[in-house]
């Protein structure tokens, strides 16, 4: 008997959609299903939150979606739309279950990566042109904070302090945004990389199901047990190729469960050490006819200890270099963080965030592991965690926080000391399932994101991103899951003949 299905793909967010789409564009033939936990948040399904306009709405949504740990000492309150995973290592690594997973909540934060922190398993013109598919996938723009008050002046100040001529210069952040023709702002879930896809025939998107353990015979993937979680009910669904994009901490324990085991899998966990700074743009740099209140293509970011969704009306960037491994985020909010002296104006636009992420080294110590004394309902082992800092770590922090304090104090008054964020807080989780260019032990999948040793089985996300790196990885995750759609299709024409 055939399979039900040509393609499974576990999770719904960024890289998952992706491949779907570009599997179903490249053969509309091909039935695929996309399996999600989690719920649908909005009308599309994988749709940004922040898209949301009715913000009592939005938070009932938001408060529906697991909690998760309760918060461990050194951390800080789940973000809304996520899940502490409780491990104390990295007491702010947390997880999404709902559709387009982090994709339904993300900054949108679309930098490209260059120089050390581009993967060397991937040749580079390849990198480049998934990177301009991901982009077009993502709508990737800089323009999208072009009427944005004062940017103009954040961004030629923190140029006169970074920009050299080695560099790539200070500008707009690009963002998976799309501005619409009233000025507001569209931000980009994967129901933006999706398009039409859940209304073709041969592609389908399914909620509440749990993927359990994908099922092989020998080094083939022959699909996926799930569970219904509405009725409880367990089902097999064939397949001629299976994809599991799960997230950094999901994706290593399906393999797990499922007897994939390579020797790499859940190490080389990183991400991005984050320190965090607010400033207060001088008046002196501030025209006179400034507006003191308009109307703005307003957003909305997480305030940086959790909890309140906060407006935002502009996003700059210093970029990564190679003399500088830091990435900065610079973030106008329309209101303080803390508190100012009574009387003084803020103008929109005046109060400036500033979020620096910096690299942090490789360790095949650092890992995320299953405790398999401790099963949840589902027979699932619980997610444990390994994580820590070295010594040239805590240097490249100590770095980044004189790079974000004099950043803070060129654009004016400081408003308190920057301080690192509780590890996970980025939620940039990278290196879970690796890739490779050789299976040596130290990768688990190949540079399409096939797993070793494995005909069919192929793994997406962040976690596949073998480098230390500084830059938001999504841009990068999505342009090697167009690359492993690629290899599907090849694998699958191949199997037919």
């Amino acid at each position: 008997m055939s399979e039900p299905y040509d393609v499974v793909i576990v999770g719904s967010g960024p890289v998952g959609t992706a491949v779907a789409r570009e599997l179903a564009d490249d053969d509309p033939a091909l039935r695929l299903i996309v399996l999600e936990a989690g719920p649908a948040l909005d009308d599309p399904a994988g749709g940004h939150v922040r898209n949301i306009a009715d913000p009592d709405r939005r938070n009932r949504r938001l408060a529906e979606l697991p909690h998760g740990a309760d918060p461990v000492p050194g951390g800080t309150a789940a973000r809304p739309g996520t899940a502490l995973v409780g491990a104390p290592a990295m007491p702010n690594a947390a997880i999404s279950t709902n559709v387009g997973g982090m994709g339904a909540h993300w900054t949108a934060a679309c930098p490209r990566p260059v120089d050390d922190e581009i993967p060397d398993a991937l040749d580079a013109d390849v990198l480049d042109k998934a990177l301009g598919r991901a982009e077009e996938l993502l709508a990737v723009t800089t323009h999208a904070f072009d009427r944005a008050p004062l940017i103009g002046a954040i961004q030629e100040l923190l140029g006169a302090l970074f920009d050299r001529p080695d560099r790539r210069p200070v500008g707009p952040m690009p963002v998976a945004v799309t501005v619409e023709d009233d000025g507001d702002l569209h931000w980009t879930g994967p129901a933006i990389i999706a398009g039409d896809l859940w209304q073709r025939p041969n592609a389908a998107l399914r909620t509440g199901a749990l993927a359990t353990r994908i099922r092989l015979d020998g080094n083939r993937a022959t699909g996926v047990d799930l569970v219904n979680l509405a009725t409880g009910e367990r089902e097999f669904l064939g397949a001629r190729a299976v994809v599991i994009a799960a997230d950094a901490f999901r994706t290593p324990r399906l393999l797990w469960v499922s007897g994939v085991r390579p020797a790499a899998l859940g190490r080389y966990l990183t991400e991005h050490p984050q320190i965090m700074a607010a400033a207060l743009l001088d008046e002196k740099y501030i025209p006179d006819d400034a507006p003191l209140d308009i109307h703005l293509p307003v957003s909305a970011t997480v305030t940086p200890g959790g909890g309140a969704i906060v407006p935002i009306s502009g996003v700059s960037w210093v970029p990564y270099a190679t003399d500088r491994p830091f990435h900065g985020q610079i973030m106008q909010m329309d209101a303080s963080p803390v508190p100012l002296n009574p009387g003084v104006t803020v103008r929109p636009g005046q109060v400036i965030g500033l979020g620096w992420f910096c690299r942090k080294e490789l360790s095949p110590d650092n890992r995320v592991w299953f405790d398999e004394d401790t099963l949840d309902e589902h027979h699932l082992p619980a997610i444990r965690i390994d994580y820590r800092l070295n010594a040239a770590d805590r240097a490249a922090i100590a770095n980044a926080t004189e790079e974000v304090r004099a950043a803070a104090q060129s654009l004016g008054r400081p408003l308190g000391e920057p301080f690192l964020m509780p590890a996970g807080s980025s939620l940039h989780y990278l290196g879970t399932t690796r890739m490779g260019r050789v299976n040596d032990g130290t990768s688990v999948c190949d540079p399409t994101g096939r797993v070793w040793d494995t005909d069919n089985l192929y793994v997406g996300g962040n976690n596949v991103i073998p480098t230390a790196t500084a830059c938001n990885p999504t841009l990068t995750a999505v342009a090697v899951g167009v690359i492993t759609a690629r290899a599907i299709r090849e694998q699958l024409q191949t199997d037919t003949h």
